[in-house]
Formats: C-alpha cells, sequence, structure tokens
C-alpha cells in the first residue's frame, strides 16, 4: 500500500493524479505545511521523521520512505512496472526519461523560482539555465511528439504538466502553442480530473 503524505494544492497534489493514473491502491495522509512565525512549518506526528525538513511530497511503501518530487516519481515508475508510467532498464528511453526527471528538479524548477523571486540567472553561475532556455528546451522536445517521451505517457509528464498548468498564463510561463496545448492534452485526462477533484475536496 502507498500512502501519500499530501498538503492540499502543493507539490504533493500531483501525485494524487500520478496514483490516479497508475490505478493503484493508495491512500492519503494529511500534513499540513503552513507556516509559523519564525518559518518553521506546522506538521504534526513528527512529520519530521518522513521528510527532514517538513515538506511535501512523500510516500511511504510498505516502510519504503521516498521523498522529493524526481526520486518519488521515478520511484513509483520502476515500482509497478505494470503500469507503464515509467520506463524500465534495458529500455533505450531510459536515459531520456531519468535525464527529464532530474532536469525537471535540477533545472526547471529552480529556473522558475528563481524568476519569481527577480534572481538574475545566467548560463555560467548556476548549476540551471534561464527559464526562457528551458521553456525552449521543454517546448523543442513537445513539437517531436504529445508527450517528453514522443508517444509515450510517462511520471515525467505529471511533473512537467502540472507545473505548466499552474502556471499557465503567468508572467513565469509565456503562452506558447506548444506548451498550451500539452496542457490542454493532461488536463483532460480522466485521472488527472479525478486528482483535481480529491485535491479540492481535501483543501
Amino acid at each position: 500500500m502507498i500512502t501519500l503524505y499530501h498538503a492540499p494544492q502543493s507539490r504533493s497534489s500531483r501525485f494524487i493524479w500520478l496514483l490516479e493514473e497508475m490505478g493503484i491502491p493508495y491512500q492519503v495522509k494529511a500534513v499540513s505545511i503552513r507556516r509559523r512565525e519564525g518559518g518553521a512549518p506546522e506538521v504534526g506526528f513528527d512529520y519530521r521523521k518522513i521528510h527532514p525538513h517538513g515538506k511535501v511530497p512523500a510516500i511511504d511503501h510498505d516502510g519504503v520512505i521516498v521523498f522529493e518530487s524526481s526520486a518519488v516519481a521515478l520511484y513509483l515508475g520502476d515500482a509497478f512496472p505494470e503500469t507503464r508510467v515509467g520506463i524500465p532498464i534495458g529500455d533505450l528511453r531510459r536515459g531520456p526519461y531519468v535525464t527529464w526527471l532530474a532536469y525537471y528538479t535540477g533545472v526547471m524548477e529552480p529556473a522558475f523560482v528563481g524568476k519569481a523571486l527577480g534572481f538574475a540567472v545566467t548560463n555560467s553561475t548556476t548549476g540551471w539555465a534561464p527559464t526562457d532556455d528551458v521553456l525552449d528546451h521543454v517546448a523543442a522536445a513537445l513539437s517531436r511528439g504529445p508527450y517528453l517521451l514522443g508517444d509515450t505517457f510517462t511520471t515525467a509528464d505529471v511533473l512537467y504538466g502540472s507545473t505548466f498548468a499552474l502556471f499557465q498564463g503567468s508572467p513565469l510561463l509565456p503562452k506558447t502553442d506548444i506548451i498550451s496545448a500539452y496542457v490542454d492534452r493532461l488536463t483532460e485526462r480522466p485521472a488527472y480530473k479525478r486528482a483535481l477533484a480529491r485535491d479540492s475536496e481535501s483543501a
């Protein structure tokens, strides 16, 4: 059984979507990540034993704890190969797949956060890249197929698609035909709609 530690309308919301896509049994355990004065998150039941910084997402799979979005996405795809949301070892697409997962947390998310906070980012001074360069790279991949791995929907699409759906039309994500069409494809998926409803109920 998968237990998802979840705060409504947060980074853990995407994993309700992913688990709905996978169709495996799971339960949601609510965690408050609201911050008290001084910046410390409010968490119950000593949640820091699950996540050292009191953040979400985190999962418990029969006693195995996994946190950080890319790690959770990779783990779930590997742990449940029958759901076909991951790319298995030995498949030639495995390299691009794990690269997209790492690129999400190592490059794209820092680029977005940096832009939101007004940090000047160049290719030479950080481990990530300017937001425009990141979006050009993602758009180039999507120009070759409906998903990041061409015709195959994977856990990587959950990470990117959930972020793009959240920021679509904002200054962080200028509207483009390719990314808008990608968001539309993903948000029309039945599992996405079920997850959105479940997340709203828990808010």
